[in-house]
């Protein structure tokens, strides 16, 4: 058995501020048992407004919110998975990266990920987002191994694309890690049908850390999130909705679950060539 914390966060614009919130739900977590913990999408600072962007965030090495919590999962001894930080690169073009990164218990990186799938859409006259103006897309599939599992890692977007998904469990994944910050438009229509889809079609748990509700912005007009953190059983059931309010959620997963459902149902193996339309 694993017991799992995932934080549902309402971060602001300001990356200082939200620091001591998210350890303060890390510590609940791991209080509560946890010994894999899942902070969502952009957990250091949510905003509309590249030019606040610019002011407030840093380099992977001088991170306050990823020192903060490397130091919260060695305080703690557990696993955490920071579901993602905007970072600045040296890319020419001024672009930042989208980062998740997994924490071992000492609170050395195990493994990183740049997001691959930027979220550039037109929901509406209304709502439009272009990731890829901002931030420069990753290019490669990480999986990552703990004491407890494989686990494959992806971010929000990431959700719509399911070959990346199969190729990650096909490569040994047992847990997928979705963190988001989802548009509470599409998260009503689509969130939990293809958070579902995913554990169904790799036979993995899908645990999947949302941000949630109207986040406070010092400049700029202010992102709203869906929020509904879920964890879905390799059989596709839903263990776990966190509803639309911050907190921590527990929850205990049985991995001997995964070997389970795959023999029952092996589509993973049933792979065949073919081709495809011109």
């Amino acid at each position: 058995m694993l017991r799992a914390g995932l934080l549902q966060l309402n971060v602001s614009d300001d990356p200082a501020a939200n620091l001591p919130v998210t350890q303060g739900m890390v510590a609940e977590a791991a209080a509560q048992g946890a010994q894999f913990v899942l902070t969502p999408e952009v957990t250091n600072c949510v905003s509309a407004s590249r030019t606040h962007q610019q002011a407030v965030l840093q380099p992977e090495a001088e991170d306050r919110t990823l020192a903060g919590l490397r130091e919260s999962a060695a305080k703690h001894g557990i696993w955490l998975l920071i579901g993602s930080l905007g970072l600045k690169t040296e890319d020419a073009d001024g672009r930042f990266a989208n980062r998740s990164f997994l924490i071992a218990p000492d609170g050395s990186i195990r493994a990183r990920y740049d997001k691959i799938h930027m979220f550039d859409v037109e929901i509406s006259e209304a709502e439009s987002y272009r990731e890829s103006a901002g931030y420069r897309p990753g290019a490669e599939a990480v999986l990552a191994d703990t004491a407890f599992g494989k686990i494959g890692m992806t971010i929000c977007y990431d959700l719509r694309f399911a070959h990346l998904h199969r190729a990650l469990a096909k490569a040994g994944a047992q847990i997928l890690t979705v963190p988001a910050a989802f548009s509470p438009v599409s998260g009503a229509a689509h969130w939990h049908v293809l958070l579902r889809a995913r554990a169904i079609e790799t036979g993995c748990f899908v645990l999947a850390p949302a941000q949630t509700g109207t986040h406070a912005a010092s400049t700029g007009k202010s992102r709203q999130t869906y929020g509904h953190s879920l964890v879905v059983s390799p059989w596709g059931e839903v263990l776990h909705d966190a509803g639309d309010a911050p907190g921590v959620s527990v929850v205990d997963l049985d991995l001997s679950l995964v070997e389970k459902c795959r023999k029952q149902i092996p589509a993973i193996t049933h792979d065949r060539d073919y081709t495809a339309p011109v």
